[in-house]
């Protein structure tokens, strides 16, 4: 288990003066960064591997969104691998130790030169030492939207969506999703699934399907192969 503590900063706020979704989703995923940058796990070590995570999944349930200045405590255990996959729960707590938001991810470990899923080094199986996996709902890993989507413009992959791997960055795809939400859309849950990475330059075509408590993204190439599926929950 890892943790730290931050206070909530005004460039983490939406246009409703709380903590912005895709700022919750930074916070959990630097988070897992520390940790395994302090186990000696992190972006050197990988690299030297020649081995990356490919985050595969997030579900992430919010109870409330934090307002500027809050104390707040971040955390992260990984709780279980089977192959080449990790699982990885997270939570953001307040100053008096209430949760106000937690999440489950599912991760593979892929080798770069290949793309080819590797299992873990007996090192990562030792360091990571594995908790109890956390008390919450959690959701099926694969999200299926219903009906037709109705197509969006189309977006192109910029220099700024791009992290470390030179892939499109895990929240980035959210980032864009949301775009295509309704003004009134308290966000109770975010679901993820990743299926393809994007590069620079490439071009994304979101499909929108909304229901009533439910709005999905699609976000696929032209053929139609899926990026990610990204699902809003209202609260």
């Amino acid at each position: 288990m890892y943790q730290f503590q931050s206070k909530i900063r005004y460039s983490e706020l939406d246009s409703s003066g709380r903590l912005s979704l895709p700022a919750l989703l930074n916070y959990f995923q630097d988070c897992s960064t520390f940790h395994s940058e302090e186990l000696g796990l992190g972006v050197d070590y990988l690299k030297e591997k020649e081995m990356i995570w490919a985050l595969s999944s997030w579900q992430i349930l919010i109870r409330r969104y934090p307002g500027l200045c809050e104390n707040v405590t971040i955390g992260t255990a990984p709780y279980d691998f089977k192959g080449f996959i990790g699982y990885r729960n997270f939570w953001m707590l307040d100053e008096n130790g209430n949760e106000i938001a937690a999440a489950n991810s599912i991760w593979s470990l892929i080798h770069v030169n290949n793309g080819k899923p590797t299992k873990p080094a007996p090192e990562m199986i030792e360091k990571y030492v594995l908790s109890p996996k956390r008390e919450m709902e959690y959701a099926d890993r694969r999200i299926r939207f219903d009906g037709q989507g109705v197509p969006q413009p189309k977006v192109i992959v910029m220099a700024h969506h791009l992290d470390t791997n030179l892939h499109v960055n895990n929240g980035q795809y959210v980032r864009i999703a949301m775009d295509y939400l309704p003004v009134d859309f308290p966000i109770g849950q975010l679901r993820a699934e990743y299926k393809m990475q994007a590069v620079l330059d490439a071009e994304i075509y979101p499909l929108l399907f909304e229901s009533p408590e439910k709005t999905g993204v699609s976000l696929q190439n032209a053929e139609g192969a899926v990026y990610c599926n990204v699902e809003f929950s209202r609260m």
